[in-house]
């Protein structure tokens, strides 16, 4: 097999001085939708953020597509094709959905694939396109989300950070949003998903990792942690 698109070996992060992760292990293979599932404050969101550089490892390696990580700062993170989704959709509210998208492209100088792109977007959620003169701060939850995916989908990443991007939506937005993901997916796009809703993430996913208290417990292909009695009797209501 060829070698992870990401890697991740004995990783230690966290803030101040209390560690969040302990010793993490974690790989992505190109191609790959890789599901972390986990309790509230089991460090899921703080491993997306040590990743892309907004949080800085303590201890361990984090390789992206041949690049050591640990040392580039957030936005040379970004242009070696890692996106970062985060938990609260993060959007610029008091700019318009057309300007959000644009900042996404902040790393690109070619304007024809980046019409291209916007275009992309637009077709992807065509709601976007009738609200992309309005404040984005003016959306609906759903819709911010819809935005935060676009908007870092403008960078043409390898690999998308996804961090809950079901949370608090309407049934009928989760599923538009995890048929995107899986769209995205089969066009290329490798992701590593943190998600509440770990039946919907595992179902879609390749494989997966569930983390507790800052330590990965296990890790296997998505179909058997689904039918693993213990997933089911903490993470899927069973």
């Amino acid at each position: 097999m060829s070698a992870p698109l990401l890697s991740i070996r004995g990783l230690r992060a966290g803030y101040g001085p209390i560690d969040v992760l302990h010793d993490m292990d974690l790989t992505v293979h190109s191609g790959e939708i890789v599901a972390m599932i986990g309790a509230n404050g089991a460090g899921k969101s703080t491993t997306l953020m040590a990743i892309s550089g907004v949080v800085r490892p303590r201890a361990g390696e984090v390789r992206f597509d041949g690049h050591d990580l640990r040392a580039l700062p957030a936005h040379q993170i970004v242009c070696l094709g890692l996106a970062h989704s985060p938990e609260g959709r993060k959007i610029f509210p008091r700019l318009t959905v057309l300007e959000n998208l644009q900042m996404g492209a902040f790393s690109r100088t070619n304007p024809q694939e980046i019409a291209a792109d916007l275009e992309s977007a637009f077709t992807m959620f065509p709601i976007l396109r009738e609200r992309m003169h309005q404040a984005g701060g003016l959306l609906s939850g759903g819709q911010q989300q819809m935005l935060a995916i676009a908007r870092a989908l403008m960078i043409r990443p390898k690999l998308l950070l996804l961090d809950e991007p079901s949370l608090g939506l309407a049934p009928q937005i989760v599923s538009q949003i995890f048929n995107v993901i899986r769209d995205l997916n089969q066009k290329g796009v490798s992701v590593l998903l943190v998600e509440q809703n770990a039946r919907m993430a595992l179902k879609i996913a390749h494989r997966g990792y569930v983390l507790e208290t800052g330590r990965i417990t296990l890790a296997d292909k998505a179909e058997t942690l689904l039918h693993d009695p213990r997933v089911r009797a903490a993470y899927l209501g069973e």
